[in-house]
């Protein structure tokens, strides 16, 4: 494609994996303990879209990526400080819940609306990236629920691998059941692709590309909306961290039969 291609990114920040998160009861609804002292970075899955896409402008003369963010402003801004640094990009914030117990429909409006209102968006242009799954927001449908609001019929889940071919279509390998992989062909833009881990390493810190970026991220971090996300009618009764459980008995002389079948019946229970 000589004009190159438009590529939104969808991606949220979660809290850093390696901090424990303990879910409260708010007065509206489930949330996490000290949330807003929570260290936090750009959900894995996004990260890998985000950096395929930014592979794929680079190989093709024209195109440009854009990064639709609902979170708050201040984790987003944490974040970009680091993302920045990485590939090019436009940020475009919405001041918003990154709460896992938002609803996919809500969330998914909110990306359709801000995606719309893109200026200077080519929809015939339009490749839409996102996670397959989320750190998060985890339910599985949120970028299909995109694709269909902004009337993307053309979409592929567990994406691995996107090769665009001499004719501008594209080959796409996507994971099915049993370890394996679907080789399908789209023939081009629109198109909707949910990553997954892909096969890129993840881009060295680069400050002139930082410097760059945060021109851009700073002026549109300030001018973002706030908008609420609603529960649409959502009712969570109770949430909390999985227990720990450890049960340990030492015995002698057992066969590996019969320390086998024993295991298998306590799994069984």
């Amino acid at each position: 494609m000589t004009n190159g291609y438009h590529i939104v990114v969808c991606g949220s920040v979660v809290p850093d994996p390696l901090q424990t998160l303990e879910p409260v009861q708010t007065p509206t609804g489930p949330a996490l303990k000290n949330e807003t002292m929570l260290p936090a970075i750009l959900d894995p899955w996004a990260s890998h879209a985000l950096y395929e896409a930014a592979n794929l402008a680079s190989k093709v003369t024209g195109s440009k990526v854009w990064l639709v963010s609902v979170g708050p402003k201040a984790k987003l801004q944490q974040v970009m400080m680091t993302i920045a640094q990485r590939v090019s990009f436009e940020l475009v914030p919405v001041d918003a819940s990154a709460s896992g117990f938002s609803d996919a429909h809500a969330t998914a409006a909110i990306l359709a609306e801000t995606i719309e209102a893109i200026a200077g968006l080519d929809r015939s242009r339009l490749l839409l990236f996102g996670g397959w799954e989320s750190a998060s927001r985890g339910a599985g449908v949120t970028m299909q629920l995109v694709g269909e609001r902004l009337a993307i019929l053309d979409q592929f889940q567990g994406v691995d691998q996107l090769a665009v071919q001499p004719d501008g279509s594209f080959e796409v390998l996507e994971r099915i059941e049993g370890g394996r992989h679907q080789v399908s062909v789209c023939p081009g833009p629109p198109a909707l692709f949910g990553w997954a881990t892909g096969s890129l390493p993840e881009p060295r810190n680069n400050p002139q590309v930082g410097m760059a970026n945060m021109r851009t991220v700073m002026p549109a971090l300030q001018r973002a909306k706030s908008v609420p996300l609603p529960a649409n009618g959502l009712d969570f009764l109770s949430a909390s961290p999985p227990k720990q459980q450890r049960q340990t008995r030492i015995v002698k002389d057992l066969s590996a039969g019969q320390i086998a079948s024993e295991i298998a019946e306590w799994i069984g229970k």
